[in-house]
Parts: C-alpha cells; sequence; structure tokens
C-alpha cells in the first residue's frame, strides 16, 4: 500500500479549494455532467506500484499498465468519454483531485478515516491482504508474523501499514521510507528485518528477486482494511455513483483476475531484461526536460532578480516593500512548498501543465536568489562609479544600464553559476507533480525492473556529467570576461 500522501499538500490544495466554488460544490453537484461534457476523465495516478500502476514500453512508446488503469479504462469507456492519466507523485493525488486538476484518483487507495475527511470514495474495486517480506534466509527466523515482535520493520511513509504495524507491533521498531524499492534494499542489507506490504506487491518481488520470502501479517479486519477505493472530490456524488455502476459490473465479471494476470505479464516482461540500456530513453527524456526546466528558470530567474533588486533599491517604498517581502517569503519556504503551490493553487484559476507549473514555480525561486546576489554585486562596488558617472551627465537609469550593473555583472558570475548548477539539482522536486524529470524517471525504472540501486546510479551520472559540463562552460565565459 502506498503512503498516505503529503499533508502538506493536501492542506495546500484544501485552503486553495476554501471560496464560493468549494462552498457550492456540495450543494450543487455537477461532477458526472462536467465530465461527459468535457468528454474526457482525467485520472489521477502514480506509476511506481506495480501492479496496480507501472508503465512499460509497448512499441516503442511509453505506456500506463496495471489493474488500477484497467479499471479507469473501464470507467471511462461506461461514461463514454476519453482517457486521460495524469501521472504524479502519489503524495499528491489526493491534492489533485481536491483542485480540480483531475476528476478521480486510481492509485491503490484504501480508504482511511483521514482519506474520508478530505474526498469521497467509491466502493472497493479490489480486495487483497497484508503480508511482510522477509529475506528468504530469515524463513525459520520468523515463520509467522507474531515472531516479528521486538524487530525492525520498515513500512511506507504515511502508509496504512504503517499504521498497522504501529499499531499491532508497537513493541517493535518502525521505521519509514518514501519508496518501496528503498524498503526492499533496506531489507536486503539487513537495515529491517520485515517489510509491511500488501499481498500483490509481496507476490511480484518475491517472484522477481529469490532472496526475498512472503509470511502474512495476520492482521484482524485484514480484507476490509485492504480494499482499493476510487477518490473524487467531496461532494461529487454522482460521479462517484457512476464509478459504483463500473466497479459493479467490474466485479460481476471478475475482470479483476483478469486485469491482475495482464498486469502480471507486463511486470515478468519489465523483470525478464532490466538492463538500464532498455531504459535509455526514460532517462533521456528526464534529461531534457531538467535541463529545459534549469535554462528557462534560470532565464526568467534573471530577468525577475532584476526587476526585484531595482524594485528593491528603489527610493519608493511602495515598490521596495514588496520586492522586499516577496524575497523574503520565497527564500524563507521550501522550494516543494512553492511547487505545489503554483500547480495546484494556481491550478483553481488557470489549467496549467505540471511542466509549465514546474519552470514557473522554479523560476520564481530562482529570482529571489538570483536578485540577492545581484544586490551583493552592486553594493560591492565603489560609490565613486556612481558619483563619477552622474558628474558627467549620466540619469540614474543609465548609470546603473551602462556603468554599475555590468560591473556588478562581472564581479557576481561565479554566484550566479552556482545558482545555475543549484536549479539544475534542486529542480529535481518537480517530480512531485509528475514532471518526467530525471528523478521521476528513475523512480518509474526503480518499479518496473525492481532494482534499487542501478538506476540510481545511472541518474547520479547523469547529473555530474551535466553539472561538470556546466561548470567548465561558466569558467570558460568567466576567463573571457576577466580577459577583456
Amino acid at each position: 500500500m502506498k503512503k498516505i500522501g503529503a499533508w502538506l499538500a493536501i492542506a495546500i490544495a484544501s485552503f486553495m479549494m476554501i471560496g464560493p466554488g468549494a462552498l457550492s460544490a456540495s450543494a450543487d453537484d455537477n461532477s458526472l455532467q462536467k465530465v461527459k461534457e468535457t468528454g474526457v476523465l482525467k485520472v489521477a495516478t502514480s506509476p511506481d506500484y506495480p501492479p496496480f500502476e507501472s508503465q512499460t514500453t509497448v512499441n516503442g512508446k511509453t505506456e500506463d499498465v496495471g489493474l488500477d488503469i484497467e479499471v479507469a479504462k473501464q470507467i471511462a469507456k461506461d461514461l463514454g468519454v476519453k482517457l486521460k492519466i495524469l501521472n504524479m507523485d502519489f503524495g499528491s493525488v489526493l491534492a489533485a483531485i481536491q483542485t480540480g486538476k483531475a476528476d478521480i484518483a486510481i492509485a491503490g487507495l484504501s480508504v482511511t478515516d483521514e482519506r474520508k475527511q478530505s474526498v469521497d470514495f467509491s466502493k472497493n474495486y479490489y480486495t487483497g491482504g497484508q503480508t511482510f517480506l522477509i529475506n528468504k534466509k530469515d524463513l525459520q527466523k520468523y515463520p509467522t508474523a507474531k515472531k516479528l515482535h521486538g524487530q525492525k520493520i520498515g513500512t511506507q511513509t504515511g502508509s496504512l501499514q504503517n499504521n498497522l504495524a504501529q499499531k499491532y507491533f508497537d513493541d517493535s521498531t518502525v521505521s519509514n521510507m518514501d519508496k518501496t524499492a528503498d524498503l526492499i534494499f533496506a531489507l536486503e542489507n539487513g537495515k529491517v528485518d520485515a517489510v509491511g506490504i500488501e499481498k500483490p506487491v509481496a507476490q511480484a518481488y518475491v517472484a522477481h528477486n529469490k532472496k526475498l520470502a512472503m509470511i502474512d501479517a495476520g492482521y484482524p479486519n485484514d480484507s476490509v482494511e485492504s480494499g482499493k477505493a476510487v477518490a473524487a472530490a467531496k461532494g461529487s456524488t454522482s460521479l462517484i455513483n457512476a464509478v459504483n455502476q463500473s466497479i459493479d459490473k467490474i466485479q460481476k465479471n471478475h475482470w479483476t483476475d483478469k486485469y491482475l494476470k495482464e498486469a502480471g505479464k507486463y511486470v515478468d516482461d519489465n523483470a525478464e531484461d532490466t538492463s538500464m540500456l532498455r531504459y535509455w530513453h526514460y532517462f533521456y527524456n528526464g534529461f531534457l526536460n531538467t535541463s529545459l526546466i534549469a535554462v528557462l528558470a534560470v532565464f526568467f530567474g534573471i530577468l525577475l532578480g532584476l526587476l526585484l533588486v531595482m524594485m528593491k533599491l528603489s527610493a519608493w517604498k511602495v515598490l521596495s516593500w514588496p520586492a522586499t517581502a516577496y524575497i523574503e517569503i520565497v527564500r524563507g519556504t521550501p522550494m516543494m512548498v512553492q511547487v505545489l503551490l503554483v500547480y495546484f493553487g494556481l491550478g483553481t484559476l488557470i489549467n496549467l501543465p505540471a511542466l509549465t507549473a514546474g519552470i514557473i514555480a522554479v523560476a520564481l525561486n530562482s529570482g529571489a536568489y538570483v536578485a540577492e546576489i545581484i544586490r551583493g554585486g552592486i553594493n560591492s562596488l565603489d560609490k565613486g562609479q556612481t558619483e563619477a558617472a552622474q558628474s558627467i551627465g549620466f540619469s540614474k537609469v543609465d548609470t546603473m544600464r551602462f556603468v554599475i550593473l555590468p560591473q556588478a555583472f562581472k564581479n557576481i558570475w561565479p554566484s550566479l553559476g552556482n545558482e545555475f548548477i543549484s536549479v539544475l539539482k534542486e529542480s529535481s522536486i518537480v517530480s512531485i507533480i509528475g514532471v518526467s524529470d530525471l528523478i521521476y524517471q528513475l523512480n518509474v525504472v526503480r518499479a518496473d525492473t525492481y532494482r534499487a540501486v542501478a538506476p540510481i546510479v545511472v541518474v547520479m551520472v547523469i547529473y555530474f556529467l551535466m553539472t561538470f559540463t556546466l561548470t567548465r562552460l561558466l569558467n570558460h565565459f568567466e576567463r573571457k570576461m576577466n580577459h577583456d
């Protein structure tokens, strides 16, 4: 079971939903009508959780596959609309439906009381079971889950498994990680003795990793707690009712068994060849998006930084105060929060694509830091430069344009270069909203191949080559400016 999600994202989404539109949603439910009018069912999911949802290459193209994807296809078919899959970090799927980015979320979601406070749920379309993964060599040591009491148990952060382990294994040390692949790696290396995980996911790991074994968790009311349901925004009664009709059809025809069997074939195909060369196009696409975000964010960040520093240095308080406030707020809050706010917050007003929202958020963040870098460069110059320029008739604007800024940029070039490199690396946070950058692709490849380390090494090498090349290029221009 996946983590319950980034509560911060949900909090931001809930805040942005407070308004006339949100208040009228429950009174006037047009959720189903809206989907039919647009002709598209937008589904939020996180393709790093096979066999529920993952990605594979079919005829040279990347496709979303898995049990949840097939359920989504059937719902869209019954509604008579097209299906649009919105891939994002699992922590963002509930925020996506709360802010209208998606109509429904299908991402291996278990129904919990906490989630019911934020979203509406359909009937369960699948019921599995809870298990523990252990190292096969420890089967005699831990033949049943009861033997795990007092041991080290790993679970996914904020997940149902975490809640269950905390409740029923309160004498054990329960540690959390964000990704299942990291938990498996920790298990293999002896960092934890067992990993709490859902039965279908555990079965897939055991089938493709001969070092692992699976034991039943033995939790009370296991079948009820393990149910998977579709989520929609609060008050989406008509849409949930339509979804329930599709689920009734799926269960009547026992299609979930067929869906899982088909998903298993894709899992087997991915596991047959786990060479990183097979996934070169994943890393290549991640490289392109990461580079695009960094270049555009720095370009617009410099323009915004220039504007902010001019405002901050202005004698007019009406200009200097807003600029100062903006810089302090941006520098005082995490970039992840800013990315979520731009994507989900502005998403209530403008339907921004994830990539566009990511570029805007990173550029807005970079602009604040660039402003301070430029201000530092300006303040480092002798005041006599300004006095000399004005003495020969230069206006304040011309003095800044032709005398101060050229010298300031020459002095701050190394700092701007460092900012570029920082943006290149820190922009990886945009993967949380589904931007297919290097980190996003890394998690997809890890999920598809069941390999924890190799994809990390590949991405680390790519980042190093990018930053090394960029550093050499920036140093070249620095030497050229010093020579001039």
